[in-house]
């Protein structure tokens, strides 16, 4: 009896730590895939052209670079103008902050923008955040675009325009990328870990929430049968049985009236039988 009730607590173990391994490879999934749409959006560095927020690292590939037309002493910082051109050929200009000790590294860029050389130079890419132009660097660059940009073109750019053309922002790239505290990707990749060692310990048998859980249902069985006694409420198994302990209860006290029966009417003759004795 003890081996069948344990290979029944065993069978039951077995199914409760089936389904509590695939809820946590379904929540370990649904973590997972949270974990890396966030990881993305962290990690992804935007195209200058699809900027939406000055908190959004970001970068241009730069074809051609003018010479610096604005710069701030203090900071060593030089504002310049740069052609970011596509496959298709279509270009746009934008602006940039560079710190000015990196001018080497533009040089080749810069000459070939002015013809002081025919060799056409490799692209550089450059990173940075948006930092919104001020009136007085608005002027400045409508003052100095025109010295820049191709002879063909035919666009006057002004204080209406400027936005439409050159964004309302130029790319720093003296700013280093920052790294932000994400408290909702923390809390998903401490979920997911948390559900992961879960997972470990069921499958190893270490999880005390599955090594309990038969004794918790039993008891919960236990306590559901004692509160339907108590409310009159049986199984179906108890009301067949006390059925059938009231069909033989109904039977004996038919027996006993019929045998009560039987002797009142015989009462009488044995009194005529003792009569006649006498």
């Amino acid at each position: 009896m003890a081996k069948k009730k344990k290979k029944k607590i065993d069978e039951n173990r077995l199914i409760i730590k089936f389904l509590a391994c695939t809820v946590y490879m379904i929540v370990i999934m649904i973590l997972f895939v949270c974990s890396y749409k966030l990881f993305q959006t962290k990690s992804d560095i935007t195209p200058w052209q699809e900027v939406e927020s000055t908190e959004q690292y970001s970068y241009i590939e730069i074809s051609k670079m003018s010479e610096k037309f604005a710069y701030y002493e203090a900071e060593n910082i030089g504002i310049h103008f740069v052609i970011e051109t596509e496959d298709t050929g279509e270009w746009r200009t934008y602006l940039i902050a560079i710190n000015e000790d990196s001018y080497d590294k533009y040089k080749e860029i810069i000459d070939y923008s002015y013809e002081r050389t025919e060799e056409v130079p490799d692209k550089i890419k450059v990173y940075g955040y948006p930092v919104i132009i001020n009136d007085e660097l608005k002027q400045m660059a409508i003052n100095n675009l025109g010295n820049f940009l191709p002879a063909d073109n035919e666009i006057e750019i002004n204080t209406e325009n400027f936005e439409q053309y050159l964004t309302n922002s130029y790319l720093d790239t003296t700013q280093g990328r920052k790294e932000y505290f994400n408290l909702i990707l923390f809390a998903t990749l401490f979920l997911l870990f948390i559900m992961i060692a879960l997972l470990i310990f069921t499958i190893f048998d270490r999880d005390k929430l599955v090594d309990n859980l038969d004794d918790v249902i039993e008891e919960t069985v236990k306590s559901t049968k004692e509160k339907l006694k108590g409310l009159n409420i049986m199984p179906k198994q108890q009301s067949q049985v006390q059925a059938k302990k009231l069909r033989k209860q109904k039977e004996k006290t038919k027996k006993n009236n019929k045998n009560k029966k039987n002797k009142t009417e015989t009462k009488p003759k044995q009194d005529i039988e003792d009569e006649e004795i006498i």
